[in-house]
């Protein structure tokens, strides 16, 4: 199992107040709440002495405190906001990572070794902070980045291997999952110490892979390291240009451009980008640098998001003001822009939206596949549609692209012997075959009541080499057409999660085991 890296994690409390008053002027010392979805997800702290929490409606908030002011939720604002603060850190130490605008993290090993310790580190940046940029901040240290983002609430130093420790009287809440919250308390769990102690294949099993992870956060191992593998050189796409880049509207349709040869050049090799390094070269030679890094996987839309915020906060510099510091800019306009997959893993079945967000981009669709249609028939352009079914096999249908799209069997009420969810990203159109064996080596047996000889320990895909088998979920039994013995057909699923963090769908039929699909 690999050990969580150990991670210093700089956080700026209320970093979408603080960034509405330093791009727009909204004065963050009065009662201040950012929404979104009109619902609060930031608010000053004198909103909250009247009352004011995040995720309460506009309306409810407004109740609470009459003289709140409202501001609207705009990521790109915070992100060219927190360029300063990001900058005067690596004035300090290198390699920051940008969590999310109003949080960035680094290696807390370098900085600690040249500046005499974890603990004048952390002071180190939080001086460099204020006085650069005017901003308060605090810092948190700790086995992995989770660990150290809850650290930094309270400023606090957690020794090395002391995270288990340091999480487990934290409450659930912690997690960030209100959904999984919620379920957690009505079954009496409370902290994630008494999270921690479920058995993992209890947890995977009753409430599925996200729920895993976070049984994984809260037992103290993190489920990514803060350095991950670098990717082949060839993976960064570079755009020079002409005429120096100097206007934020030109740097968007930069951005855009390069961003969606990132991603072709990614998907052509299976991958997909967590980490994303973003460089730039201006025409008077000063080298730019940046790395953001996302929970998920980075989209065409979202490189492309963070990349114009990136060049947006660069180019706007003398714009917005942290704290009455200017924040730096290049001294001239960017003549080379470079993309690095600075985090990449292997992802089966990679595919980016086909229509985009704009309903012209539909139109265009769906002339396109009319034309087509019309030179190459009607089954020529098929699209899915999902309807009812016990395998993810049966619950998806393909029709001529513009007949109707209502299921053909209803979804609802869930089949049968139906798997829960979530669904699998990928389902692999003829099952791989496989042999499943437990911690003796002897093949696991599903009898005919059901029961399971013994835990799954290893599976083997074909021919493949044997992988470990560290969770599991089942059995779905399924007893399809009884009533008809020439057609009758009977076999159980399996959900299991292997070492290398590849989660699987698999059955078993007349001692058979298969692969019938893939999750993300």
């Amino acid at each position: 199992m690999t050990t969580p890296v150990r991670t210093l994690l700089l956080w700026c409390p209320d970093w979408p107040v603080i960034a509405a008053e330093i791009v727009d002027g909204v004065p963050a010392t009065g009662p201040v709440a950012v929404l979104h979805a009109n619902r609060v997800v930031a608010c000053s702290e004198q909103a909250r002495a009247e009352g004011v929490r995040r995720g309460l409606r506009r309306r409810e908030a407004q109740g609470r405190c009459p003289r709140l002011t409202v501001v609207d939720h705009d990521p790109g604002r915070d992100a060219r906001a927190f360029e300063p603060v990001v900058a005067a850190v690596e004035e300090v130490a290198a390699g920051v990572e940008v969590v999310r605008p109003g949080a960035c993290a680094l290696a807390a090993r370098g900085p600690a070794r040249y500046l005499g310790g974890e603990e004048a580190a952390a002071e180190r940046i939080i001086e460099q902070v204020a006085q650069a940029c005017a901003v308060e901040s605090q810092v948190g240290i700790a086995d992995g980045v989770f660990a150290a983002g809850l650290a930094a609430r309270t400023g606090r130093v957690v020794p090395p291997g002391g995270s288990p420790a340091f999480l487990a009287g934290l409450p659930v809440e912690a997690l960030g999952r209100p959904a999984l919250t919620d379920l957690l308390r009505r079954l009496g769990v409370r902290t994630l110490a008494d999270f921690a102690a479920l058995p993992a294949g209890d947890v995977l099993a009753r409430f599925g892979f996200d729920g895993a992870l976070a049984h994984r956060l809260a037992a103290g191992r993190d489920h990514r390291p803060l350095a991950v593998r670098q990717p082949p050189v060839d993976l960064a796409v570079t755009a020079d240009h002409d005429e120096p880049i100097d206007r934020v509207d030109a740097a968007a349709f930069a951005a855009r451009a390069l961003a969606e040869r990132l991603h072709e050049r990614l998907a052509g090799h299976g991958l997909a980008c967590t980490r994303l390094g973003i460089e730039a070269v201006t025409a008077h030679g000063q080298e730019l640098h940046r790395v953001w890094r996302h929970d998920g996987l980075l989209t065409v839309a979202a490189i492309a998001d963070r990349v114009r915020w990136q060049l947006d906060g660069w180019l706007s510099g003398s714009n917005g003001r942290a704290g009455g510091a200017r924040a730096a800019r290049p001294t001239a306009g960017i003549i080379r822009l470079r993309l690095v997959p600075d985090g990449v893993l292997a992802q089966a079945g990679l595919q980016a939206g086909l229509w985009g967000e704009a309903g012209e981009e539909r139109e265009r669709a769906h002339r396109a596949l009319s034309r087509v249609q019309g030179i190459l028939g009607p089954e020529a352009v098929v699209t899915a549609v999902l309807g009812g079914g016990r395998s993810p096999a049966d619950q998806t249908r393909l029709v001529p692209w513009g007949d109707e799209r209502l299921p053909a069997r209803p979804g609802q009420p869930p089949w049968p012997g139906r798997i829960p969810p979530p669904a699998p990203a990928v389902v692999l159109p003829s099952p791989l075959s496989a042999t499943v064996h437990d911690a003796a080596g002897e093949p696991v047996v599903v009898t005919a009541r059901l029961a399971v000889s013994a835990a799954p320990a290893r599976l083997t895909v074909d021919t493949g080499r044997p992988a470990e088998i560290v969770g599991w979920a089942g059995p779905w039994p399924v007893d399809e057409r009884w009533w008809a013995p020439a057609e009758a057909r009977r076999r159980a699923r399996f959900q299991v999660s292997l070492a290398d963090g590849t989660a699987l769908l698999l059955a078993v039929e007349g001692g058979r085991w298969l692969v019938e699909a893939i999750y993300d």
